[in-house]
């Protein structure tokens, strides 16, 4: 088989990013899952970033794939959530799932026949039983009960999803065919942001479990946990992204600019260089100190983008006034994508954790 050059990858790369970005306000105003995003993004190759080699190495370093997840969701916020998801679940399959499983399901993502949903949230009371694993004699172990926040539920054909079994303790990675056994409820997501991130509540009714990856708290294995989390962290990036482009555009436009528009221009534009070095740091620790865990330091990380990124926001927002706002622009999406992406993650009591045991150390 002739290989794509570099160029070639690139070029492919730019215009599925261009037709993420072409389809986001349409997404925005009527939600669905984005088919023709994830299709180019699997004809530019990008769905299987985190597909190994044949020896089983990585095939990107940490820099670009978190890249590609920060310029997807610079596109569209709402597919990038999808895309966090996809290779998280696609990494985890790599790294835990027993053969054949693990080859055959990992060169269907690598043909672009399978997109991966990572589903963890359980529901709250009122919303239904949190999923558990039940066996079923000889047809195997199935899934009954109920996720929320199931990002891609209805366009993603797999699922690793965190179910309770026998024993209590920490959840068990149970891989989910969704072909069946499966309802989506879409009136439960009604969020001003990421409406097009499908992050239904799902119930489960006997759906099919392909394998259990590991044992409880699985999830949590270092490395792997700690890069999660900052790969979630280039997604929150692309959204602050956005918000800067719009905002931006939106200044330079103004006649009779004064310098208020410039100082409001330095400081968005200071909180990204906050961002970016924040994750080419991180980058080069994961390069530099491979297997290793993040796990520490992708909690300081999470920390200081979330706060950058607000800084941002709240200077763009008072920069570029309400018109903006009330008008379906860019920035508003980003505004409200990244206001519920955010609190999707609770990062005051893990910043506590890590605080305390710097005064423990001191103490």
């Amino acid at each position: 088989m002739a290989q794509v050059s570099p160029r070639r990858q690139d070029v492919s790369a730019h215009n599925a990013l261009a037709a993420v970005a072409a389809g986001a306000a349409e997404l925005d105003a009527h939600p669905r899952f984005p088919t023709e995003a994830f299709a180019a993004l699997r004809a530019a190759g990008l769905t299987a970033l985190t597909v190994p080699g044949p020896d089983g190495a990585r095939t990107v370093s940490h820099a670009d794939e978190w890249g590609a997840v920060r310029a997807v969701a610079r596109a569209d916020g709402s597919v990038g959530r999808i895309f966090d998801g996809h290779l998280n679940a696609v990494e985890r399959l790599a790294v835990a799932a027993p053969d054949p499983l693990r080859g055959r399901e990992l060169a269907a993502v690598a043909a672009g026949e399978l997109l991966l949903g990572l589903w963890g949230a359980d529901p709250a009371p009122g919303e239904g039983p949190p999923a558990r694993l039940v066996s079923r004699g000889p047809t195997g172990a199935v899934v009954s009960g109920v996720k929320t926040f199931c990002s891609g539920a209805g366009g993603v054909q797999r699922a690793l999803v965190l179910v309770r079994g026998k024993e209590p303790g920490p959840p068990l990675p149970a891989y989910v065919d969704l072909s069946r056994g499966v309802e989506i409820d879409r009136e439960w997501y009604r969020a001003a942001g990421m409406r097009a991130s499908e992050s239904h509540r799902v119930l489960f009714d006997g759906a099919r479990v392909l394998a259990v990856l590991g044992g409880p708290g699985e999830l949590s294995r270092e490395p792997w946990f700690g890069r999660d989390a900052i790969r979630t962290a280039a997604s929150w990036a692309g959204v602050a992204d956005s918000a800067a482009d719009s905002a931006l555009s939106l200044l330079s436009q103004r006649e009779n600019r004064s310098p208020l528009e410039a100082l409001a221009a330095g400081r968005i534009a200071g909180a990204q260089a906050t961002i970016d070095a924040l994750l080419e740091r991180a980058a080069r620790r994961a390069a530099d100190a491979a297997g290793e865990s993040q796990l520490e330091e992708s909690v300081l990380l999470r920390a200081q983008i979330s706060d950058a990124a607000g800084r941002l926001l709240d200077e763009a927002a008072r920069a570029c006034g309400s018109r903006p706002l009330v008008t379906a622009s860019s920035l508003d999406r980003a505004r409200r994508d990244l206001g519920v992406f955010l609190l999707q993650h609770r990062l005051d009591p893990l910043l506590a954790r890590v605080g305390g045991r710097l005064l423990d150390e001191r103490g």
